[in-house]
């Protein structure tokens, strides 16, 4: 299994030739200039060094490449690393906590930033990050940002263009011992799958969340990946500054390179994911924007950008007077050096989704051409932890849109029913158990995917052909049925011992009159008792066939230990799918006349309907 091997890989540019054409000896592709990097031991003291870094971090448009970034992060076995690890959690504290890390790294980064985000809002929290990179670029940071064109879409990306108007003033790049060089920092800025480009498809979207700090230089390096969006809506808070009990309940994980990294002079955590940024950077459906020139005369020169940027170093200043950020803040140095764990850790991705064809017919065929695929792994692992000592225990998966696959060819034979699938891995280790935690009708944001939760993923791998067709077939003669839910063998099945479903919210929700509030799950990890995932894969259809995800697989014991906390933080605050609890939730959901009322009471009609035409796929 890749993920338990404990001898180095290879990083993945080193015994690949990428047969670039060079521009120009001094202009080398980032391909080149990578490559030139990887290949000898690397000292960002020399001026030659520094020059690669700067090539290899630079915007080019694909016809100018040789080979396709994605094609290449699909053959190219990204390595196992050591790297020291922790978790940003699911609890209120940890929101406030993310934020105020994400801002601290980028304030103290002194010499890059790559930041990818499929949700990018221009709210307080956007602002406020626009304006410490805006600030690291004047200090000499160079910097990569990229955004999702329909996850962030806007017009005109006005203040993206703002930021990189602040590289008007930008300090020059510093090498490894803080002198400044001969490049100037930039901001270079790309919209993911632009919405505008003839090469991108429009169906294929990047949900990378991902901030990557001084990726090149190990011992400062710092990478933050997982479920968090760049809104309020992730952190607790709202555009005043008030707390925002509802949002988002959600879970990142935080890497730094290893001592041993550093002392070995091996390739870091922080330099593996520089290179899937690049990966991803590059792709020929992108498209990079430039600020529009300042227009002068002999009486006045006109800014365009002048209110953005300064809106933006007004809601940074906001956001950090506020007395919590305060607090947290004053916390960071002593956080982001401290309390980390020794993991073994693995990049996944899954970049091929992005130009992939044929996605549903050919799903396991397009899983298994990536050497670096999410699911694929994941699978692995699943099927191949048989040893003596791995054959007991409980799997978790916690997902707010969890599917649980079914593929069939284009004659419509069924090639892959992921729910049989898991039931015969079960049976045939009978001291492994499967729990699962996901979103219930009541804290859920999308009703479509809910209904597919409630309306086949639970009843496939819970009940019975017979007693999964009496649930479907209506509330009166299902849901509400007495001889159907109160009988022994609904009883029976939904209280599986080696199966349990939880679903987030409880009846005394504020939404239903009561006083507590859930908020909506959008975490995504895996693990067991020492391996595990976190990442930006919901572990749907979209996730699986449609999106570009990423995230980091690990194996340590102690890291699974920090998710279990955040576990039992939504375990305490769910009920058992098809438990008494659970069915007066839902009861009095559908009672309460308002949207969620009616959107849980037609589940039924919609999960039909989205099977029925194949749009299931494309959630």
């Amino acid at each position: 299994m890749l993920i338990r091997l404990r001898t180095p890989l290879l990083i993945l540019l080193l015994l690949v030739s990428v047969g670039c054409s060079t521009t120009g000896p001094q202009h080398p592709t980032p391909f080149e200039a990578m490559e030139e990097l990887y290949d000898s031991p690397r000292d960002f003291t020399r001026p030659e060094d520094i020059d690669q870094l700067y090539h290899s971090r630079s915007w080019l448009v694909a016809r100018k490449l040789k080979i396709d970034p994605i094609e290449f992060g699909n053959i190219s076995k990204a390595p196992v690393q050591h790297a020291r690890t922790k978790i940003l959690g699911t609890s209120r504290e940890d929101a406030v906590r993310s934020l105020a890390a994400k801002i601290w790294m980028i304030e103290h980064a002194q010499h890059t930033v790559d930041i990818t985000y499929y949700i990018f809002k221009r709210d307080l929290v956007g602002y406020a990050i626009l304006g410490a990179l805006c600030n690291a670029v004047k200090r000499g940071v160079d910097i990569r940002i990229m955004v999702d064109s329909l996850g962030s879409f806007h017009m005109t990306h006005s203040e993206l263009k703002a930021l990189e108007s602040c590289a008007e003033e930008a300090g020059f790049i510093h090498d490894a011992n803080g002198h400044p060089t001969t490049h100037k920092a930039r901001v270079q800025s790309v919209i993911i799958n632009a919405l505008t480009s003839p090469k991108s498809w429009v169906n294929r979207r990047s949900h990378d969340k991902l901030l990557i700090v001084d990726g090149d230089f190990p011992g400062k390096d710092m990478i933050i990946t997982g479920g968090r969006n760049i809104s309020v809506d992730y952190y607790g808070i709202s555009n005043d500054g008030s707390s925002n009990p509802d949002t988002y309940v959600d879970l990142e994980i935080l890497l730094r390179s290893s001592e041993e990294a550093i002392e070995n002079d091996d390739v870091s955590v922080g330099e593996v994911s520089g290179i899937y940024y690049t990966l991803l950077f590059l792709h020929k459906g992108n498209r990079r924007i430039r600020p529009a020139k300042r227009v002068e005369d002999d009486v006045v020169q006109t800014d365009p950008y002048f209110h953005q940027r300064r809106k933006a170093q007004d809601r940074l200043a906001f956001l950090k007077s506020l007395p919590k950020m305060q607090a947290v803040f004053a916390e960071m140095p002593t956080y982001l050096s401290e309390g980390f764990n020794d993991s073994q850790v693995r990049i996944a991705h899954e970049l091929g989704n992005l130009t992939s064809k044929d996605v549903v017919a050919n799903a396991t065929a397009i899983k298994s051409q990536n050497e670096n695929s999410i699911g694929a792994l994941l699978w692995n692992f699943m099927t191949e932890s048989a040893e003596p000592d791995q054959t007991t225990g409980t799997f978790r998966i916690i997902s707010p849109y969890l599917f649980i696959a079914k593929y069939k060819d284009k004659e419509g034979n069924l090639i892959w029913d992921g729910a049989k699938e898991l039931k015969k891995l079960l049976a045939e280790y009978p001291d492994k158990n499967l729990e699962v935690i996901t979103n219930s009708a009541l804290t859920s944001d999308n009703f479509f995917t809910q209904s597919i939760i409630d309306m086949d993923m639970a009843p496939r791998l819970l009940l019975s052909p017979e007693l999964r067709e009496a649930w479907l077939s209506g509330l009166d003669s299902g849901e509400f049925n007495p001889e159907v839910v109160e009988s022994e063998e609904w009883k029976k099945q939904v209280n599986n011992p080696r199966i349990k479903i939880y679903q987030t919210g409880k009846i005394d929700s504020v939404l239903l009159g009561g006083t507590e509030h859930y908020g909506k799950l959008h975490a995504k990890f895996i693990f067991d008792d020492e391996f595990g995932f976190v990442g930006t894969s919901n572990f749907d259809y979209r996730s699986r066939l449609y999106n570009n995800e990423m995230g980091f697989y690990f194996l340590d014991p102690s890291l699974s230990m920090e998710l279990s906390k955040s576990y039992g933080i939504l375990k305490a605050m769910s009920y058992r799918w098809g438990s008494p609890e659970w069915l007066e939730m839902r009861k009095t959901i559908i009672e309460s006349g308002t949207f969620k009322g009616y959107t849980t009471k037609t589940q039924r009609g919609y999960a039909k309907f989205l099977k029925s035409t194949g749009l299931v796929k494309q959630f």
